[in-house]
């Protein structure tokens, strides 16, 4: 049977939102043009969708969630445009309306700190809800800055009297002591992800502070051996490149009234090839324990540059198609 064809009309309120909404050089009204293979012809404030009936449907839906989020005032760019679109070609455009209704923490500039994905909201409430969680997901999808947001709203709140962030010194083959100066300038580089979220949600003139008081400590994993953390909210970043001896060493650390998140992705382990993963190790030994959550974040909920997703899925091919050409090879 042959498709409708069919038109539907949009008012934009204003100029403003209108230009918000295309983007530059339209790139935003292209993209919604090209995913779901519609026509849209723009007037001023005027928007006509034409196209098979049901597709139509789906791009006027995707451009009022769109206006929604601007007249929130919300920032909009392609990354945004693209997710809503998966999210309405799923029929779960409600959850759009909800991404931009909780603030996770607002920064010393008054800049307020959102989830932008359905798999963010999800990392967000698990911390919020257990004491123990362990974020895993691709390079870009925001589990070690949305961490320290929690951290740092926790603090703010009272729920906890420290801020612990810790990472392995292990990097890409590298040693520590082939890098040059003291043993802090040799593992400033390895912590300098926590260092920037820090300062970025806190300012230059109550991070120093609270660092010097010994109230945020950011410290090798080493560091950590021997120590209970009461009251404490401990991030571990970079989890995958722990041993297991390592994983369990931290997540024992923890003491009464404080919270853990471990941030980790497992197709970046720069262990040795022959040492297993304390996260991939952890993902077996821990997943049936009541209190503690296991969140899986993917390329979907990357909110770097929108190439990232790309590389992240280019990745994920090559490697899918290796393990089956090597077994294939057997």
């Amino acid at each position: 049977m042959k498709s409708l064809v069919r038109e539907r009309d949009i008012e934009i309120p204003d100029m403003e939102s209108s230009i918000i909404l295309f983007g530059n050089f339209d790139r935003n009204i292209k993209l919604i043009e090209d995913e779901l293979d519609v026509t849209i012809i723009v007037r001023d404030t005027h928007i006509k969708i034409i196209g098979d009936e049901a597709k139509v449907e789906l791009a006027y839906v995707v451009i009022k969630k769109l206006l929604d989020i601007i007249d929130r005032g919300e920032h909009l760019d392609r990354r945004r445009v693209r997710y809503a679109i998966s999210l309405v070609l799923e029929g779960r455009e409600d959850l759009i309306e909800e991404l931009g209704t909780e603030i996770v923490c607002i920064s010393h500039k008054g800049k307020q700190v959102k989830c932008k994905t359905f798999g963010q909201k999800l990392y967000v409430n698990a911390i919020r809800d257990n004491d123990i969680v362990f974020g895993i997901g691709p390079a870009g999808t925001g589990k070690t800055y949305l961490a320290v947001a929690m951290a740092v709203a926790a603090f703010k709140a009272k729920e906890v009297n420290r801020i612990i962030l810790t990472r392995p010194a292990v990097e890409a083959g590298e040693k520590l002591g082939f890098l040059p100066g003291d043993l802090q300038n040799k593992v400033d580089p390895y912590l300098r992800p926590l260092y920037d979220a820090l300062f970025e949600l806190l300012g230059p003139e109550t991070y120093p502070k609270l660092v010097d008081s010994g109230i945020i400590e950011i410290a090798p994993l080493a560091y950590m051996r021997g120590r209970t953390l009461d009251d404490s909210f401990v991030i571990l970043d970079e989890g995958q490149n722990t041993t297991p001896e390592q994983m369990k060493m931290f997540l024992t650390r923890l003491g009464v009234g404080s919270k853990a998140v471990i941030t980790g992705d497992i197709t970046q382990i720069d262990l040795p090839k022959n040492q297993e993963s304390g996260l991939v190790d952890a993902i077996h030994v821990l997943e049936d324990i009541e209190g503690i959550e296991f969140i899986y974040l993917t390329h979907r909920d990357i909110v770097r540059h929108e190439l990232v997703m790309k590389i992240v899925e280019a990745y994920d091919r090559y490697d899918k198609t290796r393990a089956r050409l090597v077994q294939e090879g057997d």
